[in-house]
């Protein structure tokens, strides 16, 4: 665990450049807006090859943000992604970050 916590009060700021990446921000910022997402969608929401998507997912699956799931069915198998908790919190976490030195900007 990374030792982030959500409070009641929202998520605890604090940067993290894997989710920073401007297409992992992305795909972080749309997989936090549902439950889990067709591999395909997400390709379509980027407008990038599945061979981005595939390396920008790799990272966040390494670093433990995101989960893939291949249900086994009849037909075309497809891929699924979800933020996990870890995944979830440091991107809101990386969002209420962005907003802190957005905001302190802003005061200067």
């Amino acid at each position: 665990s990374s030792g982030r916590a959500v409070t009641q009060a929202g998520p605890t700021p604090a940067f993290d450049a894997v989710v920073h990446a401007p297409l992992r921000l992305r795909v972080c910022a749309f997989l936090d807006a549902v439950s889990s997402a067709e591999f395909s969608a997400l390709r379509d929401v980027l407008e990038v090859a599945d061979s981005v998507v595939s390396k920008h997912l790799k990272v966040l699956t390494d670093a433990g943000y995101v989960k893939l799931e291949k249900p086994t069915g009849r037909g075309r198998v497809r891929t699924w992604v979800r933020l996990t908790d870890e995944g979830r919190a440091a991107y809101r976490g990386h969002v209420a970050e962005l907003r802190s030195i957005t905001a302190d900007a802003s005061r200067d």
